[in-house]
């Protein structure tokens, strides 16, 4: 299957793309450390890294109707318009990509598309913009006009009895319930062209926390597998009421469970000072800024030296002292190879990865979206998707 990626970053989506069977033909990056991040890997000869064609690109500049057809088209737009930090300008910031997103839609015509930012931009602030970007996508030919607000744009739109060219949902997932160490919220934006009468559905879990609790705190299984000792009982409240039920009830839940921060860094050992699993000096610990336990998922990693309240770039050891997690150990949390090497400063690689969605997540999105459109039916709808 053919796909362009856009927003590439560091590559963690294109990467979970690229293992779900997609062939990236055209990649789009305008950070210029985010590309030499991917360039070092492509010369390295990562596997799929090495096929990728990636380039320093303005996706603002790009003429998609000169591109080959094709099956995908993936992304994650600059979510920094949106995030819980900054002026959360959302369309009225000039990092606003997603006006872009929709032209390659229009554009290159693509079978499908994901693409990928932060919960936030479902909330209550930016719902009406998410309301118009899904509208947008279902009808990507009816252009906004100059000087109309995306208000009345979204009126026109969803007044139109014009055919849909696309069949467009999007859902709430967190990564760590599709694979990955880390829990990471994000907004999924899903698209089928309608002439494939198929409409996307939301991705079932293949993950639990509930499963975790259960090998942790039922059967024991967790930690046998690292062979420690077993914790009495589960750190939070919330997950000791969740235990006691499970006992109650005395069936496994169906799923995997959650990778743990233990799980994840499996076998790396100490830092070592080699292939980007430097110590970073300087961690502490203060209100709002406690790190994650190295028995669950870690917390969502953060662009930046120190990141926001929820997520701190640090592990929390087994005799309670705390440092920053190492490149090495923060790419494993994005699902990236060992192999996979960052030649910039901690800060500047921290920072990718803190932006990168995981392998693990895309992977599962990309082959979910895949088996869809191979299977040509059409799934029910259900409560928890959102659909345009």
């Amino acid at each position: 299957m053919i796909s362009a990626e856009l927003f590439a970053g560091c590559g963690g989506l294109a990467l979970g793309m690229s293992r779900a069977g997609f062939k990236h033909t055209y990649m789009a990056e305008f950070d210029r450390d985010a590309v030499e991040t991917v360039l070092h890997n492509k010369q390295k000869g990562i596997e799929h890294v090495r096929d990728w064609p990636m380039g320093l690109k303005d996706v603002r500049e790009i003429d998609w109707k000169k591109i080959a057809t094709l099956d995908l088209v993936s992304g994650g737009p600059p979510c920094q318009p949106f995030g819980i930090g900054g002026k959360k300008l959302g369309q009225d910031d000039h990092r606003d990509m997603w006006p872009e997103a929709i032209r390659a839609i229009r554009e290159a015509t693509p079978r499908m598309f994901l693409f990928e930012n932060v919960r936030n931009l479902a909330g209550p602030r930016f719902q009406p913009y998410l309301n118009w970007i899904t509208a947008s996508l279902e009808r990507p030919a009816l252009l906004k006009r100059p000087g109309e607000t995306h208000e009345a744009h979204l009126a026109r739109l969803n007044a139109s009895r014009s055919k849909r060219d696309y069949r467009v949902a999007w859902q709430l997932v967190n990564a760590a319930d599709y694979g990955a160490a880390q829990i990471r919220h994000r907004v999924l934006i899903f698209g089928i062209h309608a002439d494939l009468n198929v409409a996307p559905a939301p991705m079932d879990p293949t993950h639990s926390r509930d499963r975790l609790l259960w090998d942790q705190f039922v059967t024991g299984e967790y930690w046998k597998r690292h062979r420690l000792k077993p914790l009495r009982e589960a750190l939070l409240a919330q997950d000791r009421r969740r235990v006691v039920e499970l006992r109650k009830l005395d069936v496994a839940p169906a799923t995997r469970p959650w990778l743990t921060v233990r799980d994840a860094l499996l076998g790396l050992g100490e830092p070592d000072g080699k292939r980007n699993h430097v110590m970073q000096p300087g961690a502490r610990v203060y209100p709002g800024h406690t790190g994650s336990p190295l028995d669950l998922p870690a917390k969502a990693l953060k662009a930046g030296d120190h990141g926001v309240p929820g997520g701190e770039n640090m592990m929390v050891r087994d005799d309670g002292s705390v440092r920053y997690f190492t490149t090495r150990e923060a790419a494993r949390l994005v699902g990236l190879p060992d192999e996979y090497e960052f030649p910039r400063s901690w800060t500047e690689s921290m920072r990718q990865l803190g932006n990168a969605v995981p392998a693990q997540l895309g992977a599962a999105a990309g082959a979910w979206l895949a088996g869809l459109v191979a299977q040509g039916t059409q799934p029910p709808l259900v409560s928890k998707r959102q659909a345009a």
